[in-house]
């Protein structure tokens, strides 16, 4: 855990240092810009499908990095693809900036069970709270609020996105992305797939579940 938290620091100065050349976004003028965002991730940023993550406060370097990311390859999203091509550098701070000032609506959490690998049934939202505040540390998962605050906001500073109110749909899909390989745009520290791999799929379903519902 240790290790993994070290890992992180190095991670926030590398990308506080990259940030530095980037344009200081307008969020005025991001809000016209953004219109080209609406119809997947909704107006203010708080998508009306979980097919497509909320954006809305994710945190504005976070986000900026997300579409430099996206823009160049180095992360994959399919349904990005072309989006972005005609944006410029300033187009996508403005746009980070906009949606970084909009007000996410909190998802919500359910209640369910899940089955954990030695087949016992435990409730979902206490594993998932356990995962979030305290992690596993027989299996060297760290607590998710470490990186992301307790009451899962996030670090906009450090570049740490917003969890709380996301649809639980995509953190799943996200954590399983990072525990694959299939995204890797955490940088040379690897700190998100560090930190997925460790997780089994009922791990992933609870804390992604309990993170939807997670207000301040």
């Amino acid at each position: 855990m240790n290790s993994i938290i070290k890992k992180a620091a190095l991670a926030l100065g590398m990308v506080a240092f990259a940030q530095v050349g980037h344009a200081a976004g307008d969020a005025t003028a991001g809000q016209t810009k953004a219109a080209a965002c609406a119809a997947c991730h909704g107006a203010d940023g708080n998508s009306p499908a979980p097919t497509f993550p909320k954006i809305a406060g994710l945190g504005e370097k976070y986000l900026l990095k997300q579409l430099h990311d996206i823009k160049s390859g180095e992360r994959k999203v399919p349904e990005m693809t072309g989006q972005l091509d005609n944006m410029s550098d300033q187009d996508m701070a403005d746009i980070a900036a906009y949606f970084a000032a909009q007000n996410i609506q909190i998802s919500g959490s359910e209640a369910f069970s899940v089955m954990l690998n030695n087949g016992d049934n435990v409730d979902g939202l206490a594993l998932g709270r356990k995962i979030f505040r305290a992690g596993n540390p027989s299996s060297g998962v760290p607590a998710c609020m470490g990186c992301h605050s307790p009451t899962g906001q996030g670090n906009a500073p450090a570049g740490y996105p917003r969890l709380s109110g996301q649809y639980a749909q995509y953190v799943e899909k996200q954590l399983k992305a990072f525990r694959e390989g299939a995204r890797n745009n955490d940088g040379d520290t690897r700190v998100m797939r560090s930190v997925a791999k460790q997780l089994s799929d009922a791990e992933i379903k609870a804390v992604a579940n309990y993170v939807a519902g997670l207000t301040e």
